[in-house]
């Protein structure tokens, strides 16, 4: 699995571990990668690198897992917004974007809008046969669109992108359904 991401350089520290927490918010560096899956057997990290791109950090870390579970257990720690079902040649993951949050202060939300602008949210998969890849509110409804999105539903690789700021202000909640 490849994983790539690009966030504020000024929010560098929330990736950082002081020893105490059991898992880390977000990994940037190698040694925050290299604690949260020491917890995962199963989980190898292949590589690691970081570098900064104007005021963002650009994180790419490369890992193997043995089995979709040990990749939903890295990818939700606390196993409450993401679930996985089947085996590798046939199976359902579902992952909980954003649980809807209306966002009622103005003055909030264009600051929300303003910090997210420039970010997004991107996850493909590739499946051994024909897959999908839906869309839902937090109470199953299918969403058609977030402003700004990519969506390619059908194929042997599903991807979505979002624009971070439709994920964080989707009053509905967003939820997305793979299955081949």
């Amino acid at each position: 699995m490849a994983l790539e991401y690009q966030i504020s350089a000024s929010l560098d520290s929330l990736g950082k571990l002081d020893g105490n927490e059991r898992w880390n918010t977000i990994p940037l560096g190698k040694a925050d990668f290299e604690r949260t899956l020491d917890r995962l057997p199963g989980m190898k990290l292949l590589s690691h690198t970081s570098r900064e791109h104007g005021k963002n950090l650009v994180i790419n870390a490369k890992m193997e897992f043995t089995d979709l579970s040990v990749l939903i257990a890295f990818l939700d720690a606390g196993g409450l917004r993401s679930s996985f079902t089947g085996d590798g040649s046939s199976g359902r993951i579902t992952l909980t974007l954003s649980e809807g949050a209306e966002i009622r202060n103005p003055h909030l939300d264009r600051l929300i809008a303003d910090v997210s602008d420039s970010y997004s949210v991107m996850i493909s998969m590739t499946f051994p046969k024909e897959g999908s890849l839906n869309i839902a509110d937090i109470k199953g409804q299918p969403l058609n669109a977030v402003p700004g999105s990519d969506i390619k539903p059908n194929g042997k690789k599903v991807s979505l992108l979002f624009p971070l700021y439709g994920i964080l202000s989707a009053s509905r909640g967003i939820i997305a359904e793979l299955r081949w």
